[in-house]
């Protein structure tokens, strides 16, 4: 756990402690309980003392284990929150209320868009490389933001990728072409604008790096980019102007949604 993650310490302490006082409450030894769940003892002491994060069998079988009724089992909703990093879980709760969000990416294909298989390729390239069980938690906690596609009504959604990023050889030929056959279905939406800007434009504001915009139905928004105001989220609204001209100076420049979804798709013929 995030040592600055306070919500997601306290719900691990608080599952662990409910696990250890059910366990004691029964007559259970830590070394018996494993035994009876298929788990080793170290990892149940880690578990209880809030080191560790259960998995959800984990809590089913506690919960049979311990006849709990159904009680620990329940904890699976919160413990499922916990497992994806903070910042993530702050931006899903963002995009969850946006009504209007709009991204340019020119490093990698944007997270909204990726496939899990895609997502994992790419994350298995970052040094220090991730544990596995760290790296299948930043792949599902990404995945699990792509819940803004279900919502009804659905806001508005526009992306602009770099040619670039659709090129570079993220995963092998059939990763890329599930990413390609991902893009091409979303892009259809009617609530979904994809453009890629291409390798010979003119140079453009978002050469300074990803931008980021959401709008919420209340007025308010926030925004972010790499290239302005030391990368960090603002909301004042001089400083989201100039994020708001940078982008629509981005997306005129780009190819058009039809002639985008045109090049994704020639992309996959010949991937």
């Amino acid at each position: 756990m995030d040592p600055d993650d306070e919500w997601g310490v306290a719900v691990v302490a608080t599952v662990g402690r409910q696990l250890k006082l059910r366990r004691e409450a029964v007559g259970m030894r830590a070394g018996e309980f494993g035994k009876a769940t298929g788990y080793g003892e170290d990892l149940v002491y880690k578990i209880e003392s809030g080191k560790r994060i259960p998995r959800p069998e984990y809590l089913d079988r506690a919960d049979e284990v311990l006849g709990a009724g159904g009680l620990l089992a329940a904890m699976k909703e919160d413990v499922a929150k916990v497992r994806y990093p903070k910042k993530v879980r702050d931006l899903a709760q963002m995009e969850a209320r946006a009504v209007e969000i709009g991204v340019y990416e020119n490093s990698n294909i944007a997270g909204l868009l990726q496939t899990s298989e895609y997502a994992r390729a790419l994350l298995e390239s970052w040094q220090p490389a991730y544990t596995p069980e760290d790296l299948e938690r930043r792949v599902a906690a990404r995945v699990a933001r792509q819940a803004v596609f279900e919502r009804c009504p659905a806001p508005s959604l526009s992306f602009v990728l770099e040619e670039g990023t659709l090129r570079r050889k993220v995963g092998g030929t059939m990763v890329r072409r599930q990413q390609f056959e991902r893009l091409l279905e979303v892009g259809q939406l009617s609530y979904v604008f994809l453009q890629v800007m291409p390798l010979d434009s003119a140079p453009h504001p978002g050469m300074s790096g990803r931008i980021e915009l959401l709008k919420f139905e209340d007025g308010t928004a926030v925004g972010r980019s790499d290239g302005a105001f030391n990368g960090r989220p603002v909301t004042d609204l001089r400083q989201l102007r100039i994020l708001e001209l940078r982008y629509g100076a981005i997306r005129a420049q780009a190819l058009p949604p039809e002639e985008s979804l045109a090049f994704v798709d020639q992309l996959l013929g010949a991937t």
